[in-house]
């Protein structure tokens, strides 16, 4: 008797903590969009596959999830992330205050046997566990389709009404239902879901002070109660879980086909329902361990201690020249080099820039005539300090928005369309030029044939006016537009 003021204390050892319902909550809402992503990756892969069982993907999971709930309910008494929080579903007795504390002490396998779910109360359970939560995806995923648009509408300060919202005079069936589940959508599912999150709220508050048993108001509809697993409890699943191989091995005793046995569809289901088990923790553990080696440096520490250790000998590749021909051409290349750069700096700066670079000029977009351009000093005469157009030291020195540098007078001339280099060309008169040889080529200019015109020669044939642009608010090297003319110049300090 000495346990009896035990039994009269209102401590009861097998009823589970708010804090392990919610987290074990939690960790069934985890699952359907883990599993979603992991389908959705896989889907990139292998779409001709999966694309279908991706866009029904509810679907697929309520009846997968349907199948695993139910063994987990008929073997261990609980949901597949119940039965990892060591949690199990019982029925509540009709007697008062649902107690039996002296039963539970003196006899907890007769207690177990009876408080467990029969057929009707796993039926009952798996409609909690599975249709609703199934049936709240697809309204949640209605009303952000139909609903939340309209919502954010008339909370923007938007116009409500939608025309296509309207029932169609000579409307079918589908259009009629389709049209109230809109309507439901929009008018009471909000009042639903918030009564439906109000009341889990207030059963979660009340099961917190002792003053109910259930944590849930759908349990209480169905009279199910969530406990943790007893000694009797965990006997009993192993006494099944131990009774299912034994049988196996009885039923296949002939030589060879023990593994036949194994893999026959009535062990391979079970067995593999209740791999799960371990199945959760360990891609838990991977998942952790995933974390943890891309987040630290010991991954990057391992891969270059493991290529330090190696000692590879060098690739030998047939056809490559020694490497006593290699510095021999070497340094004949640089002999070449070092002679070519004497010759050009032996020469003038003018015989340099006179060197013919024939090349296009730009074409405008509006007038689809070719435009004047100057072209850049070369790079091997070092004239970085050049102003590109009178080819003389810069002065004042100026950008232009191409990114072009110009002397001031240069520039703002060129932009005006007033620079003589331009009035020279337009005229015709720029033969001799130490630009006009690099610019114009050819078929532009109809008084020359690869040799100078005389100086009494019309020039009236030779002007270019209506042939070619002056450049005039363009930019002198590139013929591009000078967006504000001569407003979008910058000074540059050298």
């Amino acid at each position: 008797m000495e346990y009896l003021p035990s039994l009269q204390q209102e401590f009861d050892e097998q009823k589970p903590s708010l804090f392990e319902l919610l987290a074990e909550q939690q960790l069934s809402d985890l699952l359907p969009p883990s599993l979603r992503y992991l389908l959705a990756v896989a889907t990139h892969r292998h779409p001709r596959y999966l694309l279908r069982i991706l866009n029904s993907y509810d679907e697929v999971y309520a009846l997968l999830s349907l199948v695993v709930e139910r063994y987990y309910l008929r073997t261990f008494g609980g949901s597949f992330t119940e039965n990892f929080y060591s949690l199990k579903r019982e029925r509540v007795l009709r007697t008062k205050n649902g107690e039996i504390p002296r039963a539970q002490v003196g006899a907890a396998g007769p207690v177990r046997d009876t408080l467990k779910l029969h057929s009707t109360d796993i039926w009952k359970n798996l409609i909690v566990m599975v249709g609703i939560p199934y049936l709240k995806r697809k309204l949640d995923e209605g009303y952000d389709i139909h609903a939340a648009p309209q919502a954010s509408l008339v909370l923007g300060g938007g116009p409500r009404y939608n025309p296509s919202d309207d029932l169609p005079r000579n409307a079918t069936i589908r259009q009629r239902i389709f049209h109230y589940y809109k309507w439901f959508l929009r008018n009471i599912y909000p009042s639903v879901n918030a009564a439906y999150y109000f009341s889990i709220l207030a059963f979660n508050l009340a099961y917190l002070f002792d003053n109910t048993k259930y944590s849930s108001p759908f349990l209480w509809l169905i009279g199910t109660r969530i406990r943790r697993l007893g000694a009797a409890d965990h006997r009993a699943i192993a006494a099944v879980l131990d009774s299912k191989p034994a049988a196996a091995a009885t039923r296949h005793r002939r030589p060879g086909s023990s593994l036949m046995g194994l893999l026959s569809p009535q062990n391979l289901y079970p067995q593999l329902l209740t791999s799960l088990r371990y199945f959760l923790p360990a891609s838990i553990f991977a998942l952790k361990f995933l974390e943890w080696w891309h987040a630290s440096d010991f991954s990057r520490q391992l891969a270059r201690k493991a290529t330090e250790v190696l000692d590879l000998p060098a690739p030998v590749v047939s056809g490559l020249t020694s490497p006593a021909d290699r510095r021999k051409a070497g340094q004949e290349e640089k002999e070449k080099k070092q002679t070519e750069q004497e010759k050009k700096a032996s020469g003038d700066l003018k015989s340099a820039l006179k060197s013919p670079r024939r090349h296009r000029p730009p074409i405008s977009a509006t007038s689809y005539l070719p435009i004047l351009t100057v072209p850049l000093p070369p790079a091997e005469t070092s004239s970085a300090n050049l102003c590109p157009v009178c080819l003389n030291t810069l002065v004042n020195p100026t950008a232009c928005q191409t990114g072009y540098v110009f002397c001031y007078v240069c520039i703002f001339h060129w932009l005006n369309g007033e620079h003589q280099r331009q009035i020279d060309f337009m005229n015709g008169e720029g033969a001799g030029a130490p630009w006009e040889e690099d610019e114009i080529t050819g078929d532009d200019e109809p008084g020359r044939n690869g040799s100078e015109e005389s100086e009494s020669g019309d020039r009236t044939s030779r002007a270019r006016g209506g042939k070619w642009e002056s450049g005039k608010g363009r930019c002198p090297v590139t013929g591009r537009r000078v967006l504000g003319g001569t407003d979008g110049l910058r000074r540059v300090l050298i």
